[in-house]
């Protein structure tokens, strides 16, 4: 199979004047892992499922609290939510204990988390003054430099002396000093892009400048399963929404068409402007998006595209430099580079790349820019450090050591869950690792599972996903071994067999898994 490392878009057949049902997808292979939900596994997590909310219903009808009764409210709206009650009480608390453990640790290859008992059925939890020590595959810390010690934490405390814990102000009055006009070049060159803007926090880099960027009279072409964050976002700025499927660039390419045809629902004129916003990587499905088709979809039509790297930058590609890297793209084919340093930097905060002209309107629009306090200085220390290493600025050859261990800790981990009988989704190059366990009863008792082996794991289930496709969520991270993955898949053999989470009916290969380098 030909490497998606050098396989460049341009290569490609473009989409033509007609809607195309066959596209690259033929000529580079995505890599996706998705299996059908078996029948009887959704009976049976219906049931489950309804029979408890159907018991709640009665103890609700029987015993009704006196939360649920409001007075003096006549012409507000209702504070009490009954579904929101019986499925907190019913549901989400009998697999509460698997949530909200309390780190007293770094997360690295290992973490520690206070020990704690309830007495309750979950009600309420009792903290001991004992800890436990896990291996840690539940936080994001993709290039491991989340460290308490290191080139980054090493840097940072000189930092600390110099200026101090915190800027104590907006980025429009005293909240910028050298280390932020530092760091903002430093991203644009890792990019290649022409200036970066950064800000304090992941989640508001997305819902505070997509309304400075998009207003009332623009459409937004969103993936169906966007992050929270680029969904308020939208909905700030009052522009009109259309949904996507998920990847799906036949029908993108069909509501792109429709709505330039139809033109603005309530007066037909045309769009002001057209904005495609897709992720890198999906957090919860661990997808990678298409983008050299969702570029060849832009330049057809003359739309713009906005992409979020929260999980890709860093992440994906020999570089690290993120989707385009991963594909051979040119970054300025993108026009509005979203991203995050919480997952691939070790640290906090976002930011925005992109043309000269972007950034200077942003500079001064964006409410994240001129409201909200600037970024920590001891924060964009960590990200100039860890940023500096995998560019090979610092430290030689570290950085691209840690991208070559994270890329192979994703393949043999995949590879070995794969081979166990395990639904496994996602792209196989992406360090978010969904396995399939379906039912919230099976998320609970399988979190439980990985905590008797000490092994952090994060379980995912209804709002946040589906509510027929609960899963364990792997993070990986290049700060974990051959042997601890070993180690955690010996684990998992144990658990699947246990709990009967074999639900794959793919033929399993009987080639040897190797641990090497994908580049």
């Amino acid at each position: 199979m030909t490497s998606v490392l050098n396989k460049s878009y341009l290569d490609r057949p473009k989409l033509k004047g007609s809607l195309e049902k066959k596209l690259t997808h033929d000529i580079l292979d995505m890599e996706e892992s998705y299996e059908k939900r078996p029948f009887y596994t959704s009976v049976m997590a219906c049931l489950g499922f309804y029979l408890l909310i159907f018991i709640g219903l009665i103890n609700h009808i029987v015993f009704t609290p006196k939360v649920a009764t409001e007075k003096n409210r006549k012409g507000y709206p209702p504070l009490y939510n009954k579904f929101d009650s019986i499925y907190l009480w019913y549901v989400f608390r009998r697999v509460k204990d698997c949530f909200n453990r309390v780190v007293c640790g770094v997360p690295g290859a290992k973490i520690d988390i206070m020990d704690r008992v309830t007495h309750d059925s979950c009600w309420s939890f009792e903290l001991l003054d004992t800890k436990s020590t896990f291996i840690n595959l539940g936080s994001y810390n993709y290039l491991g430099f989340a460290q308490s010690e290191g080139p980054c934490a090493d840097d940072t405390k000189d930092i600390i002396k110099k200026y101090g814990w915190a800027v104590s102000s907006s980025r429009q009055e005293l909240g910028t000093n050298n280390l932020h006009l530092e760091l903002e070049q430093l991203i644009a060159a890792f990019l290649g892009v022409d200036d970066a803007i950064v800000f304090g926090m992941g989640f508001a880099t997305n819902s505070l400048n997509l309304p400075s960027i998009i207003n009332s009279e623009c459409l937004v072409l969103s993936d169906e399963y966007n992050h929270a964050s680029i969904i308020l976002g939208i909905r700030l700025s009052g522009a009109t929404s259309v949904v996507y499927k998920h990847n799906d660039v036949i029908h993108l390419e069909q509501l792109i068409r429709q709505n330039i045809i139809s033109g603005q629902p309530k007066t037909q004129k045309p769009w002001e402007k057209i904005f495609i916003v897709t992720e890198g990587i999906f957090s919860m499905e661990g997808s990678i998006t298409n983008l050299p088709d969702i570029i060849a979809i832009k330049k057809k039509y003359k739309v713009y595209l906005y992409v979020d790297e929260a999980h890709s930058i860093g992440a994906l590609g020999p570089n690290g430099r993120g989707i385009f890297d991963y594909y051979n793209c040119c970054p300025k084919d993108v026009d509005i580079l979203m991203g995050t340093f919480s997952k691939s930097f070790g640290s906090a905060g976002g930011y925005i790349a992109g043309s000269k002209d972007l950034i200077d309107y942003l500079r001064v629009n964006s409410h994240a820019s001129c409201y909200a306090t600037s970024m920590a200085p001891p924060v964009a220390q960590v990200i100039i450090t860890s940023m500096s290493m995998i560019m090979g600025i610092k430290h030689g050859e570290e950085g691209i050591k840690r991208i070559i261990q994270l890329a192979s800790n994703v393949k043999y981990f995949r590879r070995k869950l794969k081979a166990l009988g395990c639904v496994v989704y996602g792209n196989d190059n992406s360090p978010v690792i969904p396995m399939l366990v379906y039912t919230i009863s099976k998320v609970g008792a399988t979190v439980r599972e990985f905590n008797k082996f000490n092994i952090a794991t994060v379980g995912v289930g209804f709002p946040a996903t589906p509510l027929l496709e609960g899963r364990i969520r792997f993070c990986m991270s290049a700060a974990l071994s051959k042997e601890q993955l070993d180690e955690v898949l010996v684990a998992t053999e144990k658990i699947i067999n246990k709990l009967g989470l074999c639900y794959s009916k793919k033929p399993i290969s009987n080639e040897e898994i190797l641990f090497k380098n994908p580049y």
